[in-house]
């Protein structure tokens, strides 16, 4: 039996040992729902998942209930909508770049959300978090305009030239935001916390512009599934295969740009979610684009939802940064995928 024979074989038993998405998606509901009960139930004052549920559904008019309707269950959803938009972003970056390790941030989306936020703040004196959400969507717009007119997107060099633009517009507005966080040590903190994410105070009439982009950005990329999986395969295979690769990068590009602008402008620049997940995913969904962008609008949302419940218990009652904790969690978890990776090889 050849070489080649031998590995065929081999990727058809682990396709086959693949769960059923029968399997896999009722865990992952289950999880989001356990998640968001959960981050009702947590905070000042604690309540059990009873009380919780009861105030949700029939709110009674205390300061109790107003807490959880206003504050916790904005939270829980803002959460679940940018844990699916960074992880279907990170997916729909990969099969863009077909490369299993790159991140949607080196689009320079983040870096200009997080210029036009610092912007505001330090020359403006905005303070409200529904205006810096403008200011952070404008932002990440100007930004992937620039990076779109440097990569040349359409053109059969556009994803070395998009990368490299990329990285050059994200480093040279991450100075910019530097040197703007400089010169006022009042704003200073502020910038600070904004940069490292955050699900606090974020109220849902606030967000809808944001959770609504999300939705739009869910619609393309699920739409471009079938696209996606031809692209990985190669620019020639796709042609022959009858993609229109111009199309689907485009496509690709808009939906990277309104999933990553619109979680940052929400909650700031939060790490290693759309590397971490599609990769992890990646061996209950092979190189299928449709099952990887459905598990990863799953898996998104739970590591979100556990992230900002461990930033919120373990200094309680202050607060960890949310993308501390993702950091946190996901470069060990990484290092670990990678180095299983190497040795499966």
């Amino acid at each position: 039996m050849t070489t080649s024979t031998l590995r065929s074989a081999e990727e058809g038993r682990r396709t086959a040992r693949r769960p059923s998405p029968l399997v896999i998606l009722p865990i992952g509901v289950a999880l989001i729902l356990a998640l968001s009960l959960a981050t009702l139930c947590v905070g000042t004052p604690m309540l059990s998942p009873v009380e919780a549920l009861s105030l949700l559904i029939s709110p009674d008019g205390s300061q109790t209930a107003i807490v959880v309707q206003t504050l916790r269950l904005p939270r829980a959803v803002l959460a679940i909508g940018v844990g699916a938009a960074l992880a279907v972003a990170g997916v729909v970056m990969q099969a863009l770049t077909r490369n299993p390790l790159a991140d949607p941030g080196i689009l320079g989306v983040n870096a200009g959300a997080s210029f036009a936020v610092v912007f505001a703040f330090v020359v403006l004196g905005v303070e409200a978090f529904d205006q810096t959400l403008w200011f952070a969507f404008a932002g990440a717009a100007a930004a992937s305009v620039v990076v779109a007119l440097l990569g040349a997107v359409g053109t059969s060099t556009s994803i070395a030239r998009l990368a490299l633009a990329g990285v050059a517009v994200g480093a040279v507005l991450s100075g910019f935001t530097q040197a703007l966080s400089l010169v006022d040590p009042g704003d200073y903190s502020r910038i600070r916390v904004w940069e490292a994410g955050s699900l606090a105070a974020r109220d849902l009439s606030s967000s809808l512009i944001a959770l609504a982009a999300i939705a739009v950005g869910l619609i393309i990329a699920f739409g471009s599934g079938r696209g996606l999986n031809l692209l990985v395969l190669g620019e020639d295979a796709a042609h022959t295969l009858g993609a229109r690769v111009s199309r689907v990068r485009g496509l690709a590009f808009v939906c990277i740009v309104l999933l990553c602008g619109a979680a940052t402008a929400a909650v700031g620049p939060v790490a290693f979610v759309g590397l971490l997940v599609p990769h992890a995913l990646r061996r209950f969904t092979g190189a299928d684009q449709p099952r990887a962008l459905l598990y990863s609008s799953l898996g998104g949302p739970v590591l979100i939802l556990a992230s900002d419940l461990i930033a919120r218990l373990v200094i309680a009652p202050r607060e960890l940064p949310l993308g501390v904790v993702t950091a946190f969690l996901g470069a060990p978890m990484l290092i670990v995928l990678v180095q299983r990776r190497r040795r499966g090889r």
